[in-house]
C-alpha cells in the first residue's frame, strides 16, 4: 500500500513561482525493499534553474520586509498540517528511503518541532543597541545592529532524513526572511515535496520557495554558481561538497559532510544502558546516519562482557519490510549501497577482522553487523561507513583511546559512558568533535542545539537558532544627533 502523495501531481514536481510543473524528462522513485515504483518526479535542467532563481529573487524583493509574525504563521501552519498528516508523511518516508516506519514517525515528529522552533526564531531574530559614545567622537551618536536576510538560498538535502533535513533548511531560511530554491534528494524527494505543499497551504507566497527535482548532475552546477544565489546550504557527501565549493564562487556556504562517530566505554559505566544505547545508535535508520555509532572503544576489563551483550542484542533485531511496525532494520537506500557495505565487511574480514554478528545481505537489506580485531586502514574504521556496521576495540589507556577516536578525518559527535565526572569532563574536552554525548548515544540530537562538524569539510552550524543566524547578515544603523 502506497502513502498519499500530497502535492498536486506526482509527475509535476517542479515548483516555480507557486506553480507545480512537469518537465519533458522524469525519473522513478523506488521502494528500496522490493524495488517497486513508488512515484515519478520531473527532472529539472538549467532552464528551470534560471526560472527558479529569478522568481525566488523577485519573491525575496517583494516580501523581504514582511512582519516576522507572518513568516512565523507560515511555519506554524505547516507544522499543524504535518501533524494532521503524520501517518501519510511517515509512510512516504518509509517508502522512499527504506527507513522503518517507527523511525519514520519519529522523523515526522522532529520535523514538526523544527518548524515550530523556526516559527519562534522568526520573531526572536534581532540585534542590540551599540554604545557609540564608548570612543571619543561618538558622543552624539546612537544606533543599533539588526539581522537581515541574505536573499536567495540554494538548499540541497540528502536521502537519510529527507523530511526533517529539508525542514532544517527551509524553516530557518524562511524565518530569517530569505527565499529558497530547494533541491531535495534524487533518491527520496517525496516527503520534501509534501512539506513544501504544506507551506503553500499555510500562506507561503508564490516564489518564496521553489523546488527542483531530478538528477543533481543535470543542473546543480548552474544552481550553486548562479550570481543571484547568496548562500548554498548542503548536507551530503564530501565529493559533492568539494564540487559545490569549487563552483559556488564568492558566496556563503554551509556544509555538513559526514562523520565517523567514536564512543568510549569505561569500566565504571552502567553496562546495560551503554550496550542498549550503542546498539540503538549503531543501527537506527539502518545506520544511514551521519552521527550514528561507528567505532566503540571499550576499556579492556569490560570488553568481553560488553561484546557479548552487544552481540546478543544485535542478533535480536528484526530485519524486513520497513512498513511493518515490528521491523527494526529495513533496507538501505538501494541494493548498490548494501553491496558496498557487504564488500567493506568482506575486505575487513579478509584483512583479519572477526565477524561477530551479521554479515548477511538480502537484496538491499544488510543485517546489523559488528566486528572486532580491525586494522586502522580498514574502510570500516577510517571512512564513514553509513550503514548498519559497527567496529569494537579494546583499550587499556584512556589517552591512547582518545588518540584513536580522534584519528578520523570527519567529526560531528562523540560519546563516553562513565560514572566518573572527571573522566566525562576529560573526554568532553579532548574529543575533537562538535558535540559530546555523556552516557548517551552519539546519534542523540535535539533540533534546537547547534549541529555541525569539527574537522575537515564542515562549514557553519545547523540547529534552528544557529541556522537562522547563518542565513542572515548583520546590518548597522548609526544616527548622529544634533541637540543644538
Amino acid at each position: 500500500m502506497q502513502a498519499a502523495i500530497l502535492y498536486p501531481n506526482a509527475a509535476a514536481s517542479l515548483l516555480i513561482n507557486g506553480q507545480w510543473l512537469a518537465s519533458g524528462a522524469s525519473m522513478q522513485i523506488h521502494n528500496p525493499f522490493n524495488n517497486e515504483v513508488v512515484s515519478e518526479v520531473s527532472c529539472a535542467d538549467d532552464r528551470h534553474v534560471l526560472q527558479a532563481v529569478k522568481n525566488a529573487r523577485q519573491a525575496f524583493e517583494k516580501h523581504r520586509f514582511l512582519p516576522s509574525a507572518e513568516r512565523a504563521a507560515w511555519l506554524k501552519g505547516a507544522a499543524n498540517l504535518v501533524q494532521q498528516r503524520l501517518e501519510d508523511f511517515a509512510r512516504t518516508i518509509a517508502l522512499e528511503t527504506g527507513k522503518p516506519i517507527q523511525a519514520a514517525r519519529k522523523e515526522v515528529r522532529r520535523c514538526i518541532n523544527t518548524l515550530n522552533l523556526s516559527a519562534e526564531e522568526a520573531t526572536r531574530l534581532c540585534g542590540e543597541t551599540l554604545r557609540f559614545d564608548s570612543f571619543a567622537g561618538g558622543e552624539e551618536r546612537i544606533g543599533y545592529y539588526e539581522q537581515v536576510p541574505l536573499g536567495v538560498i540554494a538548499a540541497i538535502t540528502p536521502f537519510n532524513d529527507p523530511l526533517n533535513l529539508a525542514a532544517h533548511k527551509l524553516g530557518p531560511a524562511l524565518a530569517a526572511g530569505n527565499a529558497v530554491v530547494l533541491k531535495p534528494s534524487q533518491q527520496a524527494p517525496l516527503s520534501a515535496l509534501m512539506l513544501v505543499q504544506a507551506l503553500l497551504e499555510s500562506g507561503l507566497p508564490p516564489g518564496q520557495v521553489n523546488v527542483l527535482t531530478g538528477y543533481a548532475r543535470e543542473f546543480a552546477q548552474a544552481l550553486v554558481s548562479h550570481k543571484d544565489v547568496a548562500m548554498v546550504t548542503y548536507t551530503g557527501g564530501e565529493a559533492s561538497g568539494e564540487i559545490i565549493a569549487k563552483n559556488a564562487g564568492i558566496k556563503k556556504l554551509a556544509m555538513e559532510l559526514g562523520a565517523n562517530s567514536p564512543v568510549l566505554v569505561m569500566d565504571d559505566c552502567n553496562l546495560p544502558k551503554a550496550v542498549a544505547a550503542c546498539v540503538s545508535g549503531a543501527y537506527w535508520a539502518v545506520g544511514q546516519n551521519c552521527i550514528g555509532v561507528q567505532r566503540i572503544y571499550i576499556q579492556r576489563s569490560l570488553y568481553s562482557a560488553f561484546k557479548q551483550a552487544f552481540i546478543e542484542q544485535t542478533a535480536r533485531l528484526k530485519v524486513g519490510s520497513q512498513l511493518l511496525d515490528d521491523t527494526d532494520i529495513g533496507p538501505m537506500i538501494n541494493e548498490r549501497e548494501a553491496m558496498r557495505i557487504e564488500q567493506w565487511v568482506e575486505q575487513a574480514v579478509a584483512n583479519g577482522a572477526n565477524l561477530l554478528v551479521g554479515g548477511k545481505r538480502e537484496g538491499a537489506c544488510y543485517y546489523p553487523t559488528a566486528l572486532d580485531n580491525l586494522k586502522d586502514s580498514d574502510r570500516l574504521v577510517c571512512q564513514e561507513a553509513f550503514g548498519p556496521v559497527v567496529s569494537l576495540f579494546a583499550f587499556d589507556d584512556l589517552d591512547d583511546a582518545l588518540a584513536q577516536a580522534n584519528s578520523a578525518e570527519f567529526s560531528i559527535h562523540g560519546a563516553v559512558f562513565t560514572s566518573n565526572l572527571n573522566t566525562a569532563m576529560k573526554v568532553s574536552r579532548e574529543l575533537d568533535v562538535a558535540g559530546v554525548m555523556v552516557n548517551d548515544s552519539t546519534d542523540y540530537r535535539l533540533d534546537a542545539m547547534p549541529f555541525g562538524g569539527a574537522k575537515r569539510g564542515s562549514l557553519g552550524r545547523e540547529g534552528v537558532k544557529f541556522a537562522v543566524r547563518e542565513m542572515s547578515q548583520t546590518k548597522v544603523m548609526c544616527m548622529q544627533l544634533d541637540f543644538d
